[in-house]
């Protein structure tokens, strides 16, 4: 029979190990994201889109001054609405995905497809990572969104209301805060937008 004591020990040094290995995951982890490295794998995937480039319209987040920044952008564009809406989105994301960035989303996030519906109203469709890895907070999430919205609308003019799905489905909130239940309004969100700057 295995004396108490020799158990105890046992057990504790299995937990030693286990913290030993979350810290050092977690030391490499944080590591790599103040290094400027960007795992590929995290990042967007989509098939490359190829063709001639045009310019689309970007409102960029900044965390630090909460306002959003118009920038425009030379990108490869496909022809199609939904696929084009699609590229300007995910090209907005992988500029949030980089190191530095000047805004904070989760890593991974990708839109999986745009539906225009009618009557001025695109449905995007996010993976999970959007939502599940997105920084919670009131000012992270409404940048977020408005970010987006103001983006589609600077594009594309016919754009009026936009619904944000996660992996098909509705979900309440963004990542606590940001409500997703309502379409928002992309005219409203871009003259707020032009009132900030």
């Amino acid at each position: 029979m295995i004396p108490r004591h020799l158990k105890i020990m046992v057990v504790i040094l299995f937990v030693l190990i286990a913290l030993l290995g979350l810290s050092t995951y977690r030391l490499k982890h944080n590591a790599e994201r103040s290094s400027g490295k960007v795992a590929l794998d995290k990042l967007p995937v989509a098939p490359p889109v190829t063709g001639p480039t045009s310019s689309a319209t970007l409102y960029v987040a900044d965390d630090h001054t909460g306002l959003l920044t118009r920038t425009t952008v030379n990108i490869p564009l496909p022809p199609a609405s939904s696929e084009r809406t699609q590229q300007i989105v995910r090209n907005l994301l992988a500029l949030y995905q980089t190191t530095p960035s000047p805004h904070e989303i989760g890593e991974g996030a990708d839109v999986n497809d745009v539906y225009f519906v009618k009557d001025g109203l695109v449905v995007l469709d996010f993976n999970s990572e959007f939502a599940e890895k997105h920084p919670s907070g009131i000012l992270a999430e409404e940048l977020t969104v408005a970010s987006i919205v103001a983006t589609l609308h600077a594009n594309n003019p016919e754009i009026l209301k936009v619904k944000i799905l996660v992996e098909g489905k509705e979900r309440e909130t963004l990542a606590g805060h940001a409500d997703l239940q309502t379409p928002f309004d992309a005219a409203n969100f871009t003259q707020m937008v032009k009132d900030l700057q």
